[in-house]
């Protein structure tokens, strides 16, 4: 488990009520290991399970590294988190992981942030405004002022940045946002690239309301995260007989040859074998352990992320994949 790594909390920002901002030392040996891209998450054992949690923090902003936790009623990460982890703590966490992140900060984006979705849209914003040129909406969805996260600098950014424009919504005020109102609010933005993250029906509705303004489905980017079901801080069972693959992996510039159990995931297979191949949810969510088939066949078990795309240029998720074929060639290169 050479990936997990051990860093000290050191600040604990309460943001509103039910959202606190864990503020991460890094050592400067790890500094390379923890580099991340604006929208990036990371993984957290949080008590006995694991959570991912976006990183609120941008790269420009220095070493340490935010996350930003928001109580769900019967969450038990989050709960955890907010109940129990002080300044001085430390907390156990992987590399950080995920793919929702624009090419190019100079494009001009349309940003969708419901609650505590706007935790990497924070990241994105601030990126783009040091970094890029292009334009800035953000439409950002709450319960009423006081769930507003990030409230604040949000308004002193809009005052600095005259790219910028953040349109709040207020349920309080407003009811539930919907396609219909969605779609005005970015009617006159719908050239811009999008980016989503919030609850599932406040995404829907405004994927629906970007369809319906002819956006493009692949200038649509969506971030959705669920509770992980197993543990990736934990060792998963090794399997016992059965057929074999004849494995190739290239991996940090080294080829390593193996004897792959057809009952076994790529990803496990490597960590059971002292690998340092990349990962974080282990379950088919984010991306982290995409690597490429060169030669040969695997079945991917779970795949919420790569499309047709990815798939047809050989790329697959480490971790969901079992070998189909008697010989594969795996790069990471």
């Amino acid at each position: 488990m050479s990936r997990v790594h051990t860093l000290t909390v050191a600040e604990v920002v309460e943001e509103t009520a039910d959202a606190r901002s864990l503020v991460f030392e890094v050592p400067p040996e790890h500094a390379e290991v923890f580099r991340y891209r604006p929208g990036q998450f990371l993984t957290l054992r949080a008590g006995d399970a694991a959570r991912c949690y976006s990183l609120s923090s941008a790269p420009h902003e220095g070493s340490r590294l935010k996350v930003t936790v928001k109580r769900t009623v019967g969450g038990y990460g989050s709960n955890w988190i907010c109940d129990n982890v002080r300044a001085g703590a430390t907390v156990e966490v992987l590399p950080p992981g995920g793919v929702f992140t624009p090419e190019s900060f100079d494009e001009d984006l349309l940003l969708f942030a419901g609650g505590s979705g706007i935790t990497p849209v924070m990241s994105i914003l601030k990126t783009a405004l040091r970094q890029g040129t292009g334009q800035l909406v953000l439409i950002y969805a709450n319960r009423d002022e006081r769930s507003v996260i990030f409230g604040d600098e949000l308004a002193a950014l809009a005052r600095e940045h005259e790219r910028l424009v953040v349109i709040h919504w207020l349920e309080t005020v407003q009811g539930l946002p919907g396609t219909e109102q969605l779609r005005a609010l970015a009617k006159p933005f719908a050239g811009h690239e999008a980016f989503l993250c919030g609850p599932a029906p406040f995404m829907a509705a405004a994927e629906r309301a970007l369809a319906d303004l002819g956006v493009p489905g692949d200038r649509v980017h969506i971030e959705k995260f669920v509770s992980l079901g197993d543990n990736p801080f934990e060792s998963a069972p090794v399997p016992e007989g059965g057929e074999t693959t004849a494995l190739a992996v290239d991996l940090d510039g080294t080829r390593h040859e193996f004897t792959w159990p057809r009952q076994q995931k790529l990803l496990d297979f490597l960590l059971d074998k002292g690998l340092d191949a990349p990962y974080s949810c282990r379950e088919g969510q984010c991306s982290a352990c995409a690597c490429r088939i060169t030669s040969g066949e695997v079945k991917m078990l779970n795949n919420e992320i790569l499309d047709s795309e990815d798939i047809a240029e050989g790329i697959v998720l480490a971790c969901q994949s079992v070998p189909l074929t008697d010989d594969v060639s795996v790069t990471y290169e």
